[in-house]
């Protein structure tokens, strides 16, 4: 049986990680090598880091800061924030890290999924969304809307057939991330991530939501996720990635490193 990953997810601005409720409110909580290391040494499977103003304020990902969590960490990160095109992928690889995860600039240009993946491998690339709920079925039949530019702009896309068109296009793993759950540590939004789970097959990523253990084992066993990020749960230290990976395999779910955790 496969296991399923724990990410914790680093959003930086300005090289300090920061946490908010649907992307507003956000409170400095650290430096992201630190944390990354921290959590890292805890037993996380893989780790997500967010560059989260690099496109809004028209620069690059921080390449510096992203060399500098390779070297902290023995195990997959991807990184996304300031990428405009396959250059820029490349660079964040080179970089340290193994994955590049792309969202405003696959929704305005989808060839980028494709390019990514036929440059350096589907396994690669990575497509973050944002859907919302909708009333507007007509345009978008799940019943999610997909955003962009943290929740700012709607697109008129439908959920679903974006992570399957997106599938198509090469993109190899599909972060959910529900702005209607993100940050409120309630519970993930498991309809759309099963909704998405289900229609397509590549390794979903559940986000948004994380409270307590019980909301992760939701998400791998309602929600059909592969894996499913963590963040506020874990920067408060209510959880560590021990704590969590001990109650979810008490709940049968499986998880790495069980046997090596006190």
């Amino acid at each position: 049986m496969l296991t399923r990953r724990i990410i914790p997810c680093l959003d930086v601005i300005r090289n300090r990680v920061t946490k908010g409720v649907k992307f507003q409110n956000n409170i400095d909580l650290g430096d992201p090598v630190e944390m990354a290391a921290r959590y890292y040494e805890d037993g996380c499977d893989e780790l997500v880091v967010y560059d989260i103003t690099a496109s809004a304020e028209g620069r690059k990902t921080d390449l510096d800061m992203v060399a500098r969590v390779a070297r902290a960490v023995r195990i997959p990160f991807a990184v996304g924030g300031g990428v405009s095109s396959v250059a820029d992928m490349e660079k964040i690889l080179l970089a340290g890290a193994e994955k590049v995860s792309v969202n405003t600039l696959a929704v305005s240009n989808p060839e980028v999924i494709r390019e990514g993946a036929k440059a350096f491998g589907a396994q690669c690339i990575v497509l973050g969304m944002d859907p919302v709920r909708t009333e507007d079925t007509a345009k978008c039949p799940s019943g999610y809307e997909i955003t962009v530019r943290g929740f700012r702009n709607r697109t008129g896309m439908d959920a679903v057939e974006w992570a399957r068109r997106a599938e198509e296009l090469g993109a190899g793993e599909i972060v959910v991330n529900s702005v209607d759950a993100d940050g409120t540590r309630a519970g993930f939004e498991l309809t759309i991530t099963r909704l998405i789970a289900d229609a397509v097959g590549v390794p979903v990523v559940a986000s948004g939501g994380a409270g307590c253990p019980g909301h992760l084992r939701d998400a791998f066993v309602e929600g059909h996720a592969d894996a499913a990020i963590v963040a506020g749960m874990l920067h408060t230290g209510d959880y560590t990635i021990a704590s969590i990976k001990r109650a979810l395999a008490e709940q049968g779910v499986p998880v790495r490193r069980t046997d090596l955790l006190p």
